[in-house]
């Protein structure tokens, strides 16, 4: 169990920095510019609820499955689930929010791949330490 929790863990916080890297610096200004009308205060709560949920499901579906696969595998496999999740967010909100900007929708469902894939093969390479 100590095991899996460190797993799960290390896994959140890979997934954390990369993240807020993105956020916080190499995108900030374009959200600020695309849906800042948008935007509001963080929920913190809800934002750390997400990132619980979501490295769990990276773990179990994109991860678990592949241990010992190729890192492009895991790679693509993680990044194929971060862009379906991702894509389900950005459309839906294109779809339903008056204001919402469609220059944000290719964008955020390429940064879902990318953080997505990295996620997953960060968190194989944790298993591969902790395992």
């Amino acid at each position: 169990m100590f095991k899996l929790i460190t797993w799960f863990g290390l896994s959140f916080l890979s997934f954390l920095a990369i993240d807020m890297v993105w956020l916080g610096y190499i995108a900030k200004g374009l959200y600020q510019k695309e849906i800042g009308q948008l935007l509001g205060p963080v929920n913190w709560g809800a934002a750390f609820l997400f990132y619980i949920i979501y490295v769990a499901g990276v773990m179990y579906f994109a991860v678990n499955p592949n241990l010992g696969a190729s890192n492009l595998k895991i790679f693509v496999t993680g990044g194929l689930l971060g862009a379906l999740c991702y894509a389900t967010y950005d459309l839906t909100n294109l779809a339903t929010l008056k204001d919402f900007s469609a220059v944000i929708v290719p964008i955020d469902i390429a940064w879902g791949f990318v953080l997505t894939g990295l996620v997953a093969l960060a968190s194989s390479k944790i298993h591969a330490l902790i395992y």
